[in-house]
């Protein structure tokens, strides 16, 4: 028996071009182009630390080239923190730390717009803490298992 995509109830279908000009709006880039390098950055980054469903789940949102780029990526065998994540990205691509964060945050600012709130909360529950701020939501604290 072969898996069957899932639905996503809140699919907010965006071409490529579109998801370029919302990331350029987003990161205030100069140029269409500059907006495209962060998004594939960005997706690759991201590709190398979520897993499973979500993975597949998050390709199934995007438009095709970004879900390439996602799916580019193998993953990590260690999850990174979200600073660790925007330290990893920096050194990559040659950035600093504070571009890599601004990039991230166009970025995936623009992906959560595609998600829906039922895989994005999926998709924070798989990374470490610290991925919350960078798709522009509230870092909620996890509870604490119970002392016995």
């Amino acid at each position: 028996m072969y898996d069957q995509p899932r639905s996503n109830s809140h699919q907010a279908s965006m071409t490529f071009e579109e998801m370029l000009e919302r990331v350029r709006y987003e990161g205030a880039y100069p140029t269409r182009e500059r907006a495209a390098e962060a998004v594939h950055h960005v997706l690759a980054a991201l590709g190398r630390q979520l897993t499973g469903d979500e993975r597949v789940d998050l390709a199934q949102c995007l438009p095709v080239e970004a879900a390439l780029a996602l799916a580019a990526s193998v993953p990590d065998i260690e999850p990174l923190t979200g600073w660790g994540f925007v330290k990893d990205l920096a050194a990559r691509t040659g950035a600093t730390p504070a571009t890599a964060r601004w990039d991230t945050g166009a970025v995936l600012v623009t992906v959560t717009r595609l998600t829906g709130h039922d895989l994005l909360a999926r998709i924070l529950h798989q990374l470490p803490e610290g991925y919350a701020l960078l798709f522009g939501q509230a870092e909620l604290r996890r509870p604490e298992p119970a002392a016995a």
